[in-house]
């Protein structure tokens, strides 16, 4: 290919972003539903070819859509684990609207992720399971494993705040709201459920500020169309924030930036102690030496309070994890980890 038709191309792609946005299409791996409670959506994406009896249970963040983990053909993490013979489970909590208003943590990990377990252990007729969580997505899936009466084999988390003791930024503000100094009851009083508007708001002054560093990478990549499908699929996900219920907010507010509750075990759930200690599966914790969004400082101290003999903790040389993976392989590093802890068909 010589340079002018290179830089031809390069250019039309780069328009064609500016003129279409995100793109139409819907990539998914192969899925069906098979529970819904509320706006939240159980999906099982079955496997290739069934090569262990443990099922992946993926819970992901509310703050954002989870298509991050499906984003396209080739491109997917569920679909690495799909090739690699594990039946897939994914909890989507959906969109909330002001119905859901009083939802609050509690019916978070009891009323959606515990009864969203139980689905897959039956559905699945595995005994165990192998819980992922991702940011957000993770504290819920600590809280959880934590209290969980089903029994998690394994317990894998990506990029999860558990320790909110230290803020690496807005310590002001959050010392602020420590003190009582600062309060946003009145905003979530008002609105019933924070706006998307004002998540992503957030997001992006914890992360890129002034947000043109995506699109410099797309100019200088924009004459290979494959690079260019997947960074429109991923720069829409960026802006793919959902509202969060007020109920919901009022708590990760009092239990995680008042109180740091987790790591002191104040957080109830269904009568019963959220103590780390009572987490006795295989523990693995991804954290990244270079995010912004959650440093190594609020996932690492994980590993001196579960109550796990195998745990594990890696750090990856990167901004915040990337989820979107080549199918075919494993993220790092569980292609190495998880496969000889998830009871494989004889």
């Amino acid at each position: 290919m010589n340079l002018f038709v290179k830089e031809w191309i390069r250019w039309k792609n780069v328009l064609s972003v500016a003129e279409s946005g995100s793109p139409a299409e819907n990539f998914t791996t192969t899925r069906k539903a098979v529970w819904k409670k509320g706006k939240a959506v159980l999906w099982v994406y079955p496997a290739a070819k069934r090569a262990y009896r443990t099922p992946v249970f993926m819970i992901y963040s509310p703050v954002n859509e989870p298509f991050i983990l499906d984003l396209m053909p080739g491109y997917s993490a569920i679909g690495s684990f799909v090739d690699s013979g594990f039946d897939v489970y994914l909890l989507d909590f959906g969109t909330p609207d002001q119905s859901d208003r009083d939802l609050s943590l509690e019916q978070y990990i009891s009323g959606y992720i515990q009864q969203g377990a139980r689905r897959v252990l039956e559905h699945s007729g595995a005994s165990d399971l192998t819980l992922i969580g991702y940011c957000l997505g993770g504290t819920l899936a600590a809280i959880y494993a934590a209290v969980a009466k089903e029994k998690i084999r394994n317990l894998i988390l990506f990029s999860t705040p558990v320790d909110f003791e230290v803020f690496p930024v807005f310590d002001e503000w959050a010392n602020a709201v420590k003190k009582d100094s600062l309060s946003l009851d009145e905003v979530i009083e008002k609105k019933g459920i924070l706006p998307e508007q004002y998540v992503e708001t957030g997001i992006r002054l914890l992360t890129s500020p002034i947000y043109y560093s995506p699109y410099l990478d797309l100019v200088a990549k924009a004459d290979d169309s494959d690079y260019v499908l997947k960074w429109k699929r991923y720069n829409q996900w960026t802006k793919s924030c959902r509202p969060l219920p007020g109920a919901f907010v009022k708590d990760l507010i009092r239990y995680f930036v008042k109180d740091n509750s987790l790591v002191g075990g104040g957080i109830v759930i269904g009568g019963k102690r959220a103590d780390l200690l009572a987490i006795r599966s295989s523990v693995l914790m991804i954290a990244s030496e270079f995010d912004k969004l959650v440093p190594k400082s609020q996932s690492e101290p994980l590993m001196n309070l579960v109550g796990s003999q195998d745990k594990t903790f890696h750090l990856l040389q990167s901004g915040h994890v990337p989820l979107a993976v080549k199918n075919g392989t494993l993220p790092e590093p569980l292609a190495e980890w998880l496969p000889s802890r998830s009871n494989p068909l004889k």
